[in-house]
């Protein structure tokens, strides 16, 4: 029964995905006598944890009670206070954890609290599925980075668009409508330069029949040469756009950028942007996932610098051909077939006639 109460808290949890950044996705189930007297999950940064909600639906018949929850309670004050102080005031029995926070705050602290004063705690039940859950959160609240998804959509022989350039549309409607479930999941979204000069694309998140968040644009263009008129530099969205450059961009273009209401910042004086410097600018601003969706020279670089945590891949039942087209990944590629990147845990489905294939790239350690 642990297993199946446990789910029940983990499918709360998952209602506020991207909602809750720079927190966890966490949902709480309160259980006596066989029946589920409380329910409830994180909404979003700086709102009630979940275990709160929880006690708040079950009231005074929480006490004796089992609180299954997806994420060890926090034990320290915050935007909100301990978890661990409200959980013994309700008097609950027994406390069953899927995993125990990362959080460096927590990390064990908040499990000892309640052993401490009597409380049964059971660990790590469901803990594959919880970590997948909060992928997000455990790569950023571990590294201070963000965590990378680099996105791509090619033809069946490997091209991303025509010799011509033209690109739209390789994949169908129920593909581009999970790559705007993407932009609505994840904090960010992040092209080239290119990619704006050739499509001036808006990088908004548009989802029929609901309402989906923006996620905040992020362009590499290393001169400064986005235009003033790009759709990513207009009012079209409440989210910010952030424009990355080096030291060798136009101070007055960069000023005009600035102007237009456009955050710069400068990461690097070579001639790309420093990617590294960019993560971690990001990081300390609270930003903990970027979806890429860049050309082939941007994932090439991501790809070569091990940055990218999860690929997200569509295939498309098309044949494109020509040597001038263009493929997913650009650079100068690998020597030997040993280097290729692999991909661990993967997933496979088809979203109407395209193929999408998800999995964790596998970096051997330097």
């Amino acid at each position: 029964m642990d297993a199946e109460y446990m789910r029940m808290a983990l499918d709360l949890a998952v209602k506020a995905r991207g909602r809750t950044s720079p927190n966890p996705m966490v949902g709480a189930v309160i259980v006596k006598d066989g029946q589920v007297i409380g329910r409830g999950f994180h909404t979003r940064a700086g709102q009630p944890h979940a275990e709160i909600e929880a006690l708040r639906d079950a009231g005074e018949k929480a006490r004796e009670a089992t609180l299954y929850v997806n994420l060890e309670p926090c034990c320290h004050t915050g935007r909100t206070g301990p978890c661990t102080e409200a959980i013994l005031s309700a008097g609950i029995r027994r406390v069953v954890i899927a995993m125990r926070d990362p959080n460096p705050l927590v990390a064990g602290k908040g499990i000892a609290r309640l052993r401490e004063h009597g409380v049964e705690v059971t660990e790590n039940v469901l803990y594959d599925e919880a970590r997948r859950l909060n992928e997000v959160f455990i790569k950023y609240i571990t590294t201070r980075r963000p965590f990378i998804v680099l996105k791509a959509a090619m033809s069946l022989d490997g091209k991303i668009a025509t010799r011509t350039g033209e690109s739209r549309w390789i994949t169908g409607d129920e593909a581009r409508r999970y790559v705007h479930e993407l932009r609505d999941r994840y904090d960010c979204i992040l092209v080239g330069i290119n990619t704006v000069l050739q499509d001036n694309p808006s990088l908004t998140t548009r989802l029929p029949g609901r309402e989906g968040r923006d996620p905040v644009r992020i362009i590499l263009d290393s001169l400064a040469r986005t235009p003033l008129d790009a759709k990513v530099v207009g009012n079209n969205s409440t989210a910010k756009t952030i424009i990355a450059v080096t030291g060798k961009a136009s101070a007055s273009k960069v000023q005009a950028l600035r102007e237009a209401g456009v955050e710069v910042l400068t990461c690097g004086d070579g001639p790309q942007v420093s990617l590294k410097e960019l993560m971690a600018v990001l990081g300390e601003q609270s930003l903990t996932s970027i979806l890429v969706e860049g050309g082939s020279r941007v994932h090439a670089s991501f790809l070569a610098q091990k940055l990218v945590d999860k690929v997200v891949w569509f295939v498309a039942p098309k044949i494109i051909g020509g040597e001038r087209a263009p493929g997913p990944v650009g650079g100068a590629g690998i020597a030997r077939m040993s280097e290729a990147v692999r991909l661990s845990d993967m997933s496979v489905r088809t979203l109407g006639q395209d193929i999408c294939i998800e999995g964790y790239p596998v970096w051997e350690k330097d």
